[in-house]
């Protein structure tokens, strides 16, 4: 039994109540009184009002609380500003839409509410503190417990929890009165507590009706579950499984009859919720949304879509959403096989992902604008391959517990370095000990009942932002093959080693080698980028006397030494390319072949495959031959020692005679490409200069480009196109080439939006490759010099990508190099490093009778499988000399901070993303570190984003503008990554 006392004011001003107990044990009773403190200086924390910041006292610190509470708060469809006021069973429920930069700033969180999570929820209660200790969302609890206002004591037969309610609407009341002038707004989704504020005249809404009285609503309310209504006493309510894949036959049947369709799966960067999958029967790539519909697909897996129907079909997301952000606090105990406690229901989307999403969710053909940019919109319901490879990350730090002792295992969560994919939960009893690592891990499965896929720990790289560690991650995360070679490759190698050298063709019984030209007394050299080793490329020239001009273009003879279906061979077709990263060369063939046996240095014989023009004045080909040769390079220049050379003009010795001619028929080959349609487009290339001491990065340069480029860029392409010719003459079902596919009109429509919109009826032409030249010759800001190279930039990034492709794999007409405006291309120049051009040395070898072509290269399944491999890793490697320049360029900016200039080449609905030309990196500039999330407005068919910045000023930026940056380098403590953080100034 309990007597509840009545209250006293004492002298300190202070009130107490008494609670009673009477306690009966072994038949004798027992009163026990328990006094309970009330204070009347308790802060509502509102910087409105006056009052409370006139009697507030301070803590024993001498520290003053912070009245947090916006003055201005956001107002109400009806233009009323409110505060929010939030019972239980929100937080417990829809703890990721509070976590959300959409909505829920100016909270009140009673004290009552904040001590029942506590004993519900531990980690929610973690999470809803942090939400208190971030200011950006103004969340303040009240202490509503020892608030003389707002205590209220437990009635006879009453229970705790309708106490609790009760007291929960206390404090709204007491707002309601303390702040007349600001509407209090109490969220809760119990219906009984529901009812009762309602009788009391207080302002109560569901999460739904909340969420509908804002000014997005009616998309947010779309994306809220219809059963969400009430969660109290449904144990497991949340507890929704991902659907379960089509079985094969029904797979089968329906990319027979046309309802499902095979792709792989990109996910956006920029927001993890989306992807796209390109099929030819769409002009639009297919979008998905929604952890549903992605159905745990990751990103490159080959998936089956099914469409939906076409009033689902949306716009892409103007939302940037990251996993990490959200599923921070994720307990890697839940959603696991043991209880199949998954994400909210409604697909498998928690309430933050819905809100995310919300603004895209109901998007219509509303007018031209919205028309044009709806894509049909699909699901995934199977998986027909898998990318699942070795993956790095690091532990999150959330998700071990530091009470764990370590004798058991125990589950936790990767953070992968790539952010589109998903946290991976593995079982570890080293978690503690990882932590700060970078780690190897691979999936095992995705069960339908769990949020997240299972894998396990393979291996531990070493200490996050060391360069060892990073470097092999990036290698891991690109799946580049850098292993030493093994001695079976090793032993295909010629035994002599570095001494081997030409032998005596003169004096030889060896057939082929008598086929060889000896050209070693034309004047050859090579022009290189400096300290190159692996030359596998020289020229000559030469007047003939009928007026005309010999030129030839001698590649490096790998083939020699690289017999097909050697292991060897194997190697060189397994990795496929040389990886070149900042600090180092991953070699596609061992170093001896690339720096010593096939390189062409300079004054020694080498062995070469040559292909020799007579061109006339102009540079049209008279006639072409191609031959196995030796030769001797007379000297091995930088393309700015080159340069110099022929720019002197005391220099004129038969070499730089020789180069001279080279320059002015490589300028007649340039402007016949360019008047073809050759695009001259751009990337944001960037060289990082390392100490040649400690080989620690010291600064960052754009890559200048001379004439000398262009001059041996010019030959390398004529070569290409001259022997694509000849292998496709000779084998027309499985010569190597190379393709560039048109883009379609669709991938520019953006980019000439943004144009049309931004830059005054600018726009860029798609209707052919010599269209879309012309056209970007067009597109310049006289105020902005820089602005034709940023479209440029932006353009090669609508492009299709290049491929290489066996030649029976399509009709000639789709044989065209659309970038090079050439109708058949492949690559010859580059044997060492590039496994290509090895079989297009194979091919030609073959095409001229020098010798029989084997088998591998005149079987067109077996090329089919050869193209497939070479296309990935070649796509690899440039993914990871990327990543390895972004790792240094972020090292550089560690004691390097400083403000530059930067553009805008993204716009989202709470970000930007900035490109920086002098480094050549992009970051994204989220909203909340611009300014007041609050005040933002995205007007889409502007692509600017509007919002008051962190001084108080009005501000607009939007996609082309030039802005101030200050350029740092940051550790995102989530993911371990270092990155260049880019702050708009």
């Amino acid at each position: 039994m309990t007597v509840q006392a009545n209250r006293k004011r004492l002298s300190t001003g202070l009130t107490v109540t008494s609670k009673v107990f009477v306690r009966s044990r072994n038949g004798g009773a027992l009163k026990i009184v328990r006094e309970h403190y009330l204070r009347n200086d308790i802060p509502c924390y509102s910087s409105a009002c006056t009052h409370c910041q006139e009697i507030v006292k301070p803590d024993a610190n001498g520290n003053l609380p912070r009245f947090i509470l916006s003055a201005n708060p956001a107002k109400t469809t009806d233009g009323k500003p409110h505060y929010v006021i939030l019972d239980t069973n929100i937080v417990l429920h829809a703890i990721d839409i509070l976590e959300s930069t959409q909505c829920f700033y100016d909270v009140i969180v009673p004290q009552t509410v904040l001590e029942e999570v506590k004993n519900r929820s531990f980690p929610i209660y973690q999470r809803l503190r942090n939400l208190v200790k971030s200011e950006d969302k103004r969340f303040v609890v009240f202490h509503n417990e020892y608030n003389e206002g707002t205590y209220v004591t437990r009635e006879k037969n009453e229970s705790i929890n309708d106490r609790n309610d009760r007291a929960i609407r206390e404090v709204v009341s007491w707002y309601q009165k303390h702040l007349p002038a600001i509407e209090m707004i109490l969220v809760c989704n119990d219906a009984d507590s529901k009812a009762k504020a309602a009788k009391e005249n207080l302002n109560v809404k569901t999460l739904v009706e909340y969420l509908d009285c804002l000014p997005n609503g009616e998309d947010l309310k779309e994306l809220i579950p219809a059963d969400f209504s009430s969660f109290e006493g449904k144990k497991g309510e949340d507890e929704v499984t991902f659907p379960e894949y089509y079985s094969n036959a029904r797979i089968m049947a329906g990319i027979k009859n046309g309802t499902l369709y095979q792709g792989v799966l990109n996910i956006s960067s920029y927001n993890y919720l989306q992807g796209e999958v390109n099929v030819s029967a769409f002009k639009k790539p297919l979008l998905i949304q929604g952890s549903r519909n992605l159905n745990r697909a990751f990103n490159s897996d080959s998936v089956i879509v099914e469409l939906l129907p076409k009033d689902k079909w949306k716009e892409p997301s103007t939302t940037i959403i990251e996993e990490e952000t959200i599923g921070v606090n994720d307990n890697p105990d839940d959603g696991g096989e043991d209880n199949g406690n998954v994400a909210a229901s409604e697909g498998v989307v928690s309430d933050k992902e819905r809100l995310l999403l919300a603004q895209e969710a109901m998007k219509t053909t509303k007018g031209s604008t919205e028309e044009k940019r709806l894509q049909p919109t699909a699901k995934v319901v199977g998986i027909a391959r898998r990318s699942w490879r070795y993956y790095v990350g690091q532990i999150a730090p959330t998700s071990v517990s530091q009470e764990d002792s370590g004798n058991s295992a125990k589950n936790c969560f990767v953070i992968l370095m790539d952010k589109t994919l998903p946290k991976i939960r593995i079982r570890t009893r080293k978690a503690k000990e990882y932590l700060g690592q970078r780690i190897v891990v691979v999936v095992d499965s995705w069960p339908s009942d769990s949020k997240y896929p299972n894998g396990h720990f393979v291996r531990a790289l070493g200490e996050v932002e060391s360069a060892e560690a990073e470097t092999e991650a990036l290698l891991l995360e690109h799946d580049v093959e850098y292993r030493p070679f093994s001695k079976n490759v090793l032993d295909c190698l010629p035994k002599e080693g570095d001494n081997w050298v030409v032998p005596d063709i003169a004096n030889t019984d060896d057939t082929q080698l008598q086929k060889r030209v000896d050209l070693r007394d034309k004047l050859v050299c090579s022009i290189d980028p400096p300290n190159c080793v692996d030359i596998d490329d020289a020229l000559h020239a030469q007047k003939l006397p009928n007026g005309n001009y010999e030129v030839g273009v001698h590649i490096a003879d790998v083939t020699h030494f690289v017999k097909a279906g050697t292991a060897l061979d194997q190697e060189g077709a397994s990795r496929g390319t040389s990886v070149y990263l900042v600090d180092k060369r991953i070699d596609m063939l061992p170093m001896l072949l690339g720096t010593n046996l096939c390189s062409l240095k300079p004054f020694v014989d080498r062995f070469a495959f040559s292909v020799i023009w007579e061109v006339d004045e102009d540079a049209n080909i008279v006639n072409v031959k191609f031959m196995k040769s030796i030769i001797k390079s007379r000297q091995a220049f930088s393309y700015e020692q080159a340069q110099l050379r022929i720019d002197d003009p005391n220099q004129n010795d038969d070499l730089t005679n020789s180069m001279r001619i080279l320059l002015k028929l490589s300028k007649k080959l340039k402007q016949k490409r360019l008047d073809a349609g050759a695009l001259n487009l751009a990337s944001p290339e960037v060289k990082v200069h390392m100490d040649s001491e400690t080989s620690d990065p010291q600064e960052v340069e754009i890559k200048k480009l001379l004439e000398t480029n262009s001059l041996v860029e010019e030959f390398m392409l004529f070569a290409n196109i001259s022997v694509a010719r000849k292998i496709y003459d000779a084998y027309p079902q499985t010569a190597m080439l190379r393709r560039h596919a048109a883009p379609p009109a669709t991938n520019f429509e953006t980019l000439n939006d943004m144009l049309n919109v931004r830059k005054n009826g600018l726009s860029i032409s798609t209707e052919s490759s010599k269209a879309l030249a012309d056209s970007l010759d067009r597109c310049v800001d006289h105020n902005d010099p820089y602005f034709n190279t940023l479209i440029r930039i932006m353009s090669t990034r609508c492009m299709m990508a290049a491929e290489y492709f066996p030649s029976g794999s399509y009709g000639y007409p789709e044989f065209r190099h659309y970038g090079l405006a050439v109708d058949i291309y492949t690559h010859f120049t580059s044997p060492i490093r590039r496994y290509c051009d090895v079989v297009a040395h194979r091919q030609l070898a073959g095409a001229i009778g020098y010798e029989n072509l084997d088998l591998s290269h005149r079987d067109k399944n077996k090329m089919e499988m050869i193209v497939r491999n070479i296309n990935k890793r070649h796509r690899n490697a440039q993914f990871a000399g990327r990543a390895s320049i972004e790792y240094y360029v972020g090292q550089v900016m560690r004691s390097n901070e400083a403000e530059h200039e930067g553009y805008v080449i993204k716009s989202f609905n709470n970000g930007i993303v900035v490109l920086v030309p002098k480094f050549g990196v992009e970051g994204l500039i989220k909203l909340e570190t611009m300014g007041d999330v609050n005040s933002a407005n995205y007007d889409e068919d502007k692509y600017e984003l509007t919002f008051t910045d962190l001084n108080g000023n009005k501000r607009t930026v939007g996609v082309f503008d030039k802005v101030k940056v200050d350029v740092k380098s940051v550790k995102d403590e989530v993911s371990g990554k270092r990155k260049v953080q880019l702050m708009l100034k």
